[in-house]
């Protein structure tokens, strides 16, 4: 059995956990980084990143990278819901309005921020899955086991930063276990289309009854279409559809309940398969404890409606990697360590919550108003009336405020 010794160890790989790495490896830390999956890799998700997390992006130095790839800039939102199609700008007359949002595949994304993670230092073990995680004197200690070679090593770190989905079971104390199985769990799906008839610079919302979901134009001419829905309406649409995979149980669903859904995709042709994940567990999970940071989702996960995940995972390694860096006691002495591990836990959360918690409110009271037929018809009649009503909505969500609270992420990356 091999072992090692780093500063910080990031459990995942994604935008979350490559964003951490990449900042920390930058500014001279040793990081180890275990991600399960070989890249690339397909993962349902909007796919959708927001103007202001581009700032960010191009300050890792990826940004060049994932624009030349990356799908039309999206200038208008959407709602489609029964025959109701309702649209406005994206972004509104006010100082800091920015309307270049725009989608790039995960599986894109995801292979450039880790690789800008290496390429600035961090060490990846991929594809490696953590098996047991244990705390010792001076750190934590994983025990990691490649999945080709079955070859395991002990990594061993003063701090770890968890970064792994949100509904995956785990050997970390933020990987909880599952829930009971309720009626009202969501499952996601995802599936993107070739010769959709979707304007290119929108990103409509989707609502049906028992669910909601998106279209965008993202990398290589395809729209992705990702949607959440209720455990017991897809058990209702299986049912409908006896002989359907379930991916294309809930399209029927999607196309029969909007009709902008039926127009957008009515001579477009599936590319590759459906993928599905869930069910999701939304709202505020926790900050960490003693030497163990959460970012992404492993802190929390807003309702997709919003389009928000990738940029709340980015921003959230953003604030917290912001202040590692800024506290080189916490390599050094333990007890002093530990003192400054909890104040800075402290301050990443006063400024987590500054930047998000009305990003989970907005999206949580949208999800709950478009999954309901009546509720929907109500809000699609307001909006057919002030659509400009959209538009402050993406501002609550949001997607044209910067990022509060940095200074010297600013300052390394000019």
């Amino acid at each position: 059995m091999l072992k090692s010794a780093y500063d910080a160890i990031v459990v995942g790989g994604g935008p979350a956990g490559a964003t951490a790495a990449a900042l920390l490896a930058r500014a001279g830390w040793r990081v180890a980084v275990v991600e399960k999956a070989q890249f690339p890799r397909r993962k349902v998700c909007g796919e959708f990143i927001s103007a202001t997390t581009w700032p960010l992006l191009r300050q890792l130095g990826v940004a060049d990278a994932l624009l030349e790839i990356a799908g039309p800039r999206v200038r208008r939102i959407g709602v489609y819901a029964g025959a109701a199609t309702v649209t406005s700008k994206l972004a509104p007359d006010f100082p800091h309005a920015i309307d270049d949002g725009r989608a790039v595949g995960r599986e894109r994304l995801d292979t450039v921020l880790l690789r800008r993670a290496a390429a600035l230092g961090a060490e990846v073990f991929q594809p490696c899955v953590l098996s047991q995680f244990a705390a010792h004197d001076s750190g934590y200690q994983c025990l990691v086991v490649d999945k080709d070679t079955r070859q395991s090593r002990t990594l061993g770190a003063r701090l770890v930063i968890a970064a792994h989905g949100s509904w995956e079971p785990g050997p970390m104390p933020t990987q909880h276990l599952r829930r009971a199985a309720r009626a009202s769990d969501l499952f996601a799906f995802k599936a993107r289309f070739c010769d959709s008839a979707l304007p290119r610079d929108l990103m409509p919302l989707l609502a049906f009854p028992g669910g909601y979901g998106g279209m965008v134009h993202a990398d290589g001419g395809r729209v992705s279409l990702s949607c959440c829905i209720r455990r017991d309406m897809l058990a209702q649409c299986r049912r409908q559809r006896p002989r359907a995979k379930a991916g294309e149980a809930v399209l029927a669903h999607i196309v029969s309940s909007c009709s902008g859904a039926a127009l957008a995709l009515s001579a477009a042709r599936r590319d590759g398969t459906w993928l599905s994940s869930g069910p999701l567990q939304t709202g505020i999970r926790t900050f960490g404890h003693d030497g163990i940071f959460a970012v992404g989702n492993a802190a929390a996960e807003a309702h997709p409606i919003v389009a928000e995940g990738i940029s709340m995972a980015v921003q959230s390694a953003v604030l917290l990697c912001e202040r590692l860096v800024a506290r080189p006691a916490l390599l050094g002495d333990l007890c002093q360590a530990r003192r400054d591990a909890d104040a800075l836990r402290a301050d990443y959360e006063r400024a987590w919550r500054r930047n998000f918690a009305r990003r989970l409110h907005v999206a949580a009271l949208f999800a709950h108003l478009f999954m309901r037929p009546a509720s929907t018809r109500v809000a699609s009649a307001l909006l057919g009336r002030l659509p400009q009503l959209l538009t402050a909505g993406a501002r609550w969500s949001g997607k044209a405020d910067a990022l509060r609270g940095l200074r010297e992420f600013h300052e390394a990356g000019s």
